[in-house]
């Protein structure tokens, strides 16, 4: 991209937004940029690896993984591949919603398969990055602004809950559900704190969870790309989506902390949050609050942006 059409080599973007190359070509590298950020995301069938890196891995590496460094996948495609490469983008945008449909519905059933509760956790991540997959599809405003809320959205409460499990694990040395039970009676504010972000990664209304996938709905439904039933169809089946979301993260809940398992189980290592975690905690909490809230502080950033990116696809 950077010989292309130049004598002197150059990655300005500027110049590279402007430029302009033949449809085989542009096809070509939006398919290569495509797979580079799927696997980066992830994007189903390049997903594996993500799962088996959250079961093993210490959790402060799981929550760089969930928080920042798979965003960068999902701002590689809207910067490179929806901003630079907008004709190839409005040809595959149709299978990008697709896929991100039943990338919802696939990683959501799964998840609920898991033993392990990283793991767990981290189809819950797979899932959710479906819906940031359908707002890049949508080549709407709306659709767009909700990805990226959702971007920032997600990055809070994955990196949390993996902060929750890790810290969970580390008391009671244990990740498979079947093992687990009664957390709750010997740490309550681990407990009250896991609730509270299961709640916001469920979509619970007044969390910006809530708000991010109500805004790629309704980005989905006004795009001009699709027709009404394709977009009812796909709107179905990110509903489902949304109805698999509760039922493995409160199940998952109930089999962590509910029962009496552990309880009588003489363990020092049974101590509850102290003020620092807790601190950690609530610093997070109060943003993923007030986004739900007022989620117009966020959009107020990147609104302008977007439109600027999508006159490509809609000249006025």
């Amino acid at each position: 991209m950077g010989l292309y059409g130049s004598n002197e080599p150059g990655l300005d973007l500027e110049r590279l937004i402007n430029q302009s190359y033949p449809a085989t070509l542009e096809i070509l590298l939006y398919f290569g940029f495509l797979i580079a950020y799927a696997v980066k995301l992830p994007i189903i069938p390049l997903h594996t690896w993500l799962p088996d890196t959250h079961g093993e891995a210490h959790y402060s590496t799981c929550m760089l993984l969930a928080g920042i460094l798979l965003k960068m996948g999902a701002y590689g495609l809207i910067r490179i591949n929806m901003e630079l490469l907008p004709h190839a983008h409005y040809l595959f945008s149709p299978w990008l919603v697709i896929i991100g449909a039943v990338q919802i519905i696939y990683a959501a059933s799964t998840s609920l398969g898991q033993r392990n509760f990283k793991k767990r956790i981290a189809y819950s991540s797979v899932s959710h990055m479906g819906f940031i997959i359908i707002g890049i599809g949508s080549i709407t405003n709306i659709g767009l602004n909700g990805a990226l809320l959702q971007i920032l959205s997600h990055g809070f409460i994955g990196a949390t809950l993996f902060f929750l499990a890790g810290t969970a694990c580390d008391r009671v040395r244990l990740v498979y559900l079947e093992e687990l039970g009664g957390i709750s009676i010997p740490m309550p504010k681990i407990f009250t704190m896991f609730s509270s972000f299961s709640m916001a990664s469920l979509a619970l209304p007044g969390m910006s969870g809530f708000v991010a996938e109500l805004v790629v709905f309704f980005g989905l439904i006004t795009s001009p790309k699709f027709m009404l039933m394709p977009k009812m169809l796909i709107t179905f089946v990110m509903a489902i989506g949304m109805i698999l979301t509760p039922i493995y993260l409160l199940s998952m809940l109930r089999q962590m902390f509910y029962g009496y398992k552990l309880f009588h189980v003489p363990n020092e290592n049974f101590v509850d949050s102290g003020p620092r975690e807790l601190f950690l905690l609530i610093c997070i909490f109060l943003p993923v609050i007030g986004i739900g809230i007022y989620p117009d502080f966020v959009l107020s950033l990147s609104v302008d942006r977007v439109e600027a990116l999508l006159s490509n696809y809609y000249p006025k």
